[in-house]
């Protein structure tokens, strides 16, 4: 990821590994953000505070913005619709400079079989679950820095879709589907994109449908260790990252 300034060069993730063991491919980087208030982006938030990156923070609730532990610009913003994308991305580069890094952690589940969800419920789910990482790239590919990367969550469901939940993995293997096409199109400007499907994890979003009730889950991975594994895989170079790889 390029530097936010030239005093806090980020080491290349090629690198030997010689020098500061506190030291991150992440220090210094510009990283927005999106959906930071969630249970998943907060937990992203502090991982990649704990790696020094420079944070915009963007997500719709002003309230659990301002609550969050992980410092950084805070932007309340609802992200569905382009001008609104576009304005994210302006903010990052303003604060920091730059945009190295987007994070898109914004997301609605919806549950139940198909021929029980209304139209609403479908069309806010492929709008926030689908069209705002396509929209939010779309913004952000204009004004990053080559080196950079947009990673995206699309999760174990867009590996395999299950009945009571077709409409959310359709909406999720929609952004699977995006990514291995942007990847290959970004990748002229430099620009890297990194698909993640981390199996079920503990974000509370499965108490907080829009429409239906959740099934009986098992105990799912804390945001932690998800935020983590992506972060390496980040400072790593990845641009694939499967849901067996969260759990090896």
């Amino acid at each position: 990821m390029a530097p936010a300034s030239e005093e806090n060069t980020p080491r290349s993730a090629d690198d030997d590994g010689q020098g500061s063991e506190t030291t991150h491919p992440l220090s210094g980087a510009s990283v927005l953000v999106a959906g930071a208030s969630g249970g998943l982006g907060a937990a992203l938030a502090a991982e990649l505070h704990r790696r020094d990156a420079v944070l915009t923070l963007v997500a719709r609730d002003r309230d659990r913005l301002d609550q969050m532990a992980a410092p950084g610009q805070r932007v309340a913003l609802d992200l569905r619709t382009p001008e609104a994308c576009a304005h994210a991305v302006d903010a990052a580069v303003a604060h920091a400079g730059q945009l190295d890094v987007v994070v898109n952690a914004v997301g609605v589940v919806a549950f139940g079989p198909v021929a029980d969800l209304t139209v609403d419920a479908m069309e806010e789910v492929f709008l926030t679950n689908t069209f705002v990482p396509i929209m939010l790239a779309q913004a952000a590919l204009a004004r990053m820095e080559p080196g950079g990367a947009l990673v995206n969550i699309s999760g174990v469901i867009a590996e395999q879709n299950l009945p009571g939940m077709a409409v959310y993995g359709a909406s999720k293997a929609a952004v699977r589907s995006f990514d291995e096409a942007l990847g290959r199109e970004a990748r002229r400007a430099k620009i890297r994109v990194l698909d993640a499907r981390p199996p079920h994890t503990e974000t509370g979003l499965a108490q907080r449908p829009i429409e239906g009730e959740a099934p009986k889950m098992p105990t799912g991975l804390s945001p932690d260790h998800v935020a983590t594994v992506i972060c390496d895989a980040l400072e790593q170079g990845v641009t694939d990252l499967s849901s067996t790889q969260f759990t090896t």
